[in-house]
């Protein structure tokens, strides 16, 4: 017996942000609920393996194919919070700590030249005039109504 995704339907809601944590991971919250509404079908043009999810990919060198495929299974998030944990390339605490902490801090001007010109244009395009983008975080959070 198969069991069910719980995938949000993208086009009446958002996913979490960044900030909030699955598996002790920054980034991996926002990424499961944008996976399970591209298995669903109800991404509404949000991205799976996107930009944003593959730094937390890259530093838990987790494949995304392997993610999709555990969480089609119908994971819930503490099944999926344990499999990261089993699956992520081994870190000490204090690194992972200071991962999430480098990924909350992250300034535009710190990352990829090509994350920086996208956002370029992207910010003023959604962020409404007078909100102030401080960190990467911030202009999903403003975009969507969360600050």
């Amino acid at each position: 017996m198969s069991k069910e995704l719980n995938a949000l339907d993208l086009s009446k809601g958002f996913p979490r942000s960044p900030r909030e944590m699955v598996g002790g991971y920054v980034i991996a919250g926002r990424m499961l609920d944008k996976c399970r509404a591209v298995i669903a079908g109800t991404d509404d043009g949000y991205h799976f393996d996107c930009p944003l999810d593959n730094f937390f990919l890259s530093f838990t060198e987790i494949k995304a194919e392997d993610f999709k495929a555990f969480v089609a299974t119908g994971a819930t998030d503490e099944e999926v919070a344990d499999w990261i944990t089993e699956h992520a390339r081994e870190h000490e605490q204090l690194e992972i700590i200071q991962w999430n902490n480098t990924m909350r801090d992250k300034r535009i001007s710190e990352m990829p030249i090509e994350l920086q010109e996208f956002l370029e244009t992207y910010i003023p395009e959604v962020i409404p005039a007078g909100k102030v983008v401080r960190v990467w975080f911030d202009v999903y959070d403003i975009e969507e109504g969360r600050i």
